[in-house]
């Protein structure tokens, strides 16, 4: 069963949550940190992205990027900045897009949980992004970022979060600059706590990483690091768990992760399109855009014009968690045998766009001559991906997408 704890969060007064408050690290290069970052002295940014304090071009994993992270972090706790609570709390954060609000316990999770597979994951890890975050907890002792997990929901631990944010005003309640809402809560009752760590030990076996992967990883290395450097170790230590963001299952969406390439690898549009028709039925074409209604049916954008394609049977397995993925039929059937597209994670032809940008952007990006054909692929559902995870079976690269992405910044979990 999860263990998940309540902690001493480290957070900012209400008064500044919205300077400090940030997108993660992974979703800007160094050029738009620098100006999300322009004018906020205290954005979370000069720690997570603290090579915005040198010249542009500056490599975000030199030494000396992460001891001005460093101290940056040191001055934010001497300057108030950041703050320590008195007491263990979970806390509850909720996130509100579109009119839909989706509401997640913070909480420790067990390092020792994500060794022994009780935290399942789907995506493999790169090594090199893996390490950025491990030198980092190095240097801050702490995850100054949450990861975003989800777990099969549990009717008690919903009653206890449907109360609490029914009745108590929230101590951190904004709209970011891109709309969406974010509102969190501080959970002070000890014996609500108590009854929400013994929820989590009773009722969720597992839980999920639904986006990262590479924290998570990195987080369980660096807890066997601290662990060996500690002869007088004994297993309750901060540095045994990590910050997460638990939501239940039954209020998040996937939303789609489409592709687009480069070029045709050498062949005419009337070639590539005679290929393709030999695993996918054309449907429809339009000038218009084509959005996929339901799994194996995907839309393609070539030559300012849209196609609608249907796979066809011989191309998928339903009984097969992997196979039955439309990013399986697409990388078996199209972008392999006719793109020459043999590793997604390294081929610099092929580029992967969120679907919260929609499927004009995809259209933008041939228009302009940038790429030569985009994909768009129906979501994977929360099924999929946990059926995925409890089968041990590891989803190809950039599958799933959630939004709104975690805000940074509204609580941090110290390791010392």
């Amino acid at each position: 069963m999860a263990i998940i704890k309540p902690f001493k969060g480290l957070r900012p007064p209400k008064d500044i949550i919205e300077e400090v408050a940030s997108l993660p690290y992974d979703v800007m290069n160094s050029e738009e940190a620098t100006k999300m970052a322009e004018g906020k002295n205290a954005s979370l940014l000069h720690i997570t992205r603290a090579e915005i304090e040198f010249e542009l071009g500056t490599d975000p994993h030199e030494e000396k990027v992460y001891i001005k992270a460093k101290d940056n972090f040191n001055d934010f706790q001497n300057k108030g900045i950041l703050v320590q609570d008195s007491e263990a709390h979970y806390y509850i954060y909720a996130q509100t897009m579109n009119g839909k609000t989706q509401y997640g316990i913070v909480g420790a999770a067990a390092c020792q949980d994500y060794i022994d597979g009780i935290i399942k994951k789907h995506e493999l890890t790169r090594p090199d992004k893996e390490e950025d975050r491990k030198v980092l907890t190095r240097y801050l002792k702490a995850n100054i970022e949450p990861v975003f997990f989800t777990y099969r929901a549990v009717p008690e631990i919903d009653a206890i979060v449907e109360n609490i944010v029914n009745t108590k005003d929230p101590e951190y309640d904004f709209t970011a600059e891109d709309g969406f809402g974010h509102h969190f809560w501080v959970i002070e009752n000890p014996e609500t706590n108590a009854t929400l760590e013994k929820l989590f030990e009773e009722k969720v076996p597992f839980t999920y990483v639904a986006d990262g992967h590479h924290r998570t990883a990195a987080a369980a290395g660096m807890s066997e690091e601290f662990k060996k450097a500690n002869p007088n170790h004994t297993g309750n230590e901060p540095y045994n768990y990590f910050m997460a963001v638990h939501f239940p299952d039954d209020q998040l969406q996937i939303i789609d992760y489409n592709r687009v390439v480069k070029d045709l690898n050498g062949l005419s549009n009337e070639d590539f399109l005679n290929k393709i028709e030999e695993n996918f039925s054309i449907s429809e074409v339009s000038e218009s855009i084509l959005k996929p209604t339901k799994l194996h049916n995907f839309s393609m954008y070539l030559n300012g014009k849209w196609y609608g394609l249907t796979a066809k049977s011989n191309t998928y397995n339903d009984n097969n968690p992997i196979d039955s993925l439309d990013v399986s039929v697409l990388s078996k059937f199209i972008l392999e045998p006719v793109l020459n597209i043999k590793d997604l994670r390294t081929d610099t032809r092929i580029e992967f766009i969120g679907g919260i940008r929609g499927l004009g952007e995809l259209s933008k990006r041939v228009d302009n001559g940038d790429m030569a054909v985009a994909f768009a692929l129906f979501p994977v559902s929360m099924k999929q991906l946990m059926n995925i995870a409890d089968t041990n079976n590891i989803m190809p690269p950039k599958v799933t997408w959630f939004e709104p992405k975690l805000r940074s910044g509204l609580v941090i979990n110290k390791l010392d």
